[in-house]
This record gives C-alpha cells, sequence and structure tokens, in this order.
C-alpha cells in the first residue's frame, strides 16, 4: 500500500501547495525539521523501501533532513505539494502530488508499516487528490503500484483510478528494475465520485 515519493526539486512553474489539508481523522501538513526523526523512523523499512521508487534502505536522519529541507526550499518557488500525514498528532507516513509534470500530475504515498490496514493512506490520497483537481486545471492524475503490492493497487482502485498498463520501473532499495502496474484517475471519474468521503479541508 505504498507509492513513490519523488525526490522534490525546485521549479517555479509548478503550483502553489496549500500548507495544511484536514480529513475526518488525519491532518496533511508540510514537513519540518522537528519531523526528521519522525519520517527517518517510519521509512527506515525494507518493507516500505521496497515498494517505492526512489526510498534508499536503510533510511538515515540524513535522508530525512535532505527530504524537508529540500520541500522547505521550493515551498517559496509553489513545489510540489507533499505532506507529512498526522494521526492523533502523531506522523504516519508522507503523501503527495509530484509536478514534475504539470500535465500529468503523479500521487504517491507511504505509510509507515505499524499504520497500514486502517485506511489511512485511501482517505490521505482522497484528500489531496481533491485539492489537486479543484485547486488546479488538470484533466487526470496518475499513479502506479508494484505487480506484487496488491493492497497499494486496491488503495488506486478506491479512488477511482483505472488501470492503464504496466510499465517496468527501478527501485533503489531493489538495485534492480521491477514491473509496475499504471494507473489514471480522470477529472470526470472524480467528479462523479467527489462524494466520497466527509472530509473538510481548510488552507492555513
Amino acid at each position: 500500500m505504498l507509492q513513490d515519493i519523488p525526490t522534490p526539486i525546485q521549479s517555479a512553474e509548478r503550483p502553489r501547495a496549500r500548507f495544511v489539508i484536514e480529513t475526518e481523522r488525519l491532518m496533511l501538513r508540510r514537513p519540518t525539521r522537528a519531523d526528521v526523526p519522525a519520517i527517518a523512523r517510519l521509512a527506515n523499512d525494507r518493507r516500505i523501501a521496497e515498494m517505492t521508487r526512489r526510498l534508499p534502505h536503510p533510511y538515515l536522519t540524513e535522508h530525512a533532513t535532505e527530504f524537508v529541507d529540500a520541500l522547505a526550499a521550493q515551498t517559496t518557488h509553489g513545489g510540489d505539494a507533499v505532506y507529512l500525514i498526522e494521526h492523533l498528532h502523531s506522523a504516519v507516513g508522507i503523501v503527495g502530488i509530484d509536478w514534475r509534470d504539470a500535465a500529468s500530475p503523479e500521487l504517491g504515498y507511504w505509510l509507515g508499516c505499524a499504520h497500514w490496514g486502517r485506511g489511512f493512506a485511501t482517505e490521505a490520497a482522497r484528500a489531496v487528490i481533491d485539492v489537486a483537481f479543484d485547486d488546479h486545471a488538470i484533466e487526470h492524475i496518475v499513479s502506479g503500484a508494484r505487480v506484487a503490492n496488491p493492497a497499494s493497487r486496491n488503495i488506486l482502485e478506491k479512488c477511482g483510478f483505472q488501470w492503464v498498463g504496466v510499465e517496468l520501473h527501478r527501485f533503489e532499495a531493489l538495485r534492480s528494475s521491477t514491473p509496475v502496474d499504471r494507473f489514471r484517475l480522470s477529472r470526470n471519474v472524480w467528479s462523479s465520485l467527489k462524494n466520497w468521503s466527509a472530509a473538510t479541508r481548510h488552507e492555513e
């Protein structure tokens, strides 16, 4: 049930993201330096790394620091909409939209293993999808999941994504390429599913 969150890079061309999104159970917010220990602790698990393209294993404090600092640097330039997922004020994972291809933004997420199976990934994904379609004139969002990861494919299908094919992608932790199911969510399908949750959102 884990997706790829790409390495952040700066771009003045990307849309400006909201800073806080609230759902029924979760708060999604921009990660800060204070979150580095929690991010490193959650991400330092081979089960997570093997399901995400760019997370190394082991995942060290230095990796989390670089990640947070890159996000902070691009905030002033309207960078990727990447959020720390919190439940009851504790970090449980990361979710976001990668805008490096503005015409085809990509959903990504990962959760700490202790938080799998509770619906957090679906709830967080739906929230950022709603914001992406509400705030930006895009026609679709893409995503992917390893063929060996049926739980992640199930989450994407719950969010309305439709399977479009299989591609090979290299995974850093595996040090090799592996098949990935590719999915697409159109604005029309999203609009028909817009009442999928009682999530409330606000911008700070």
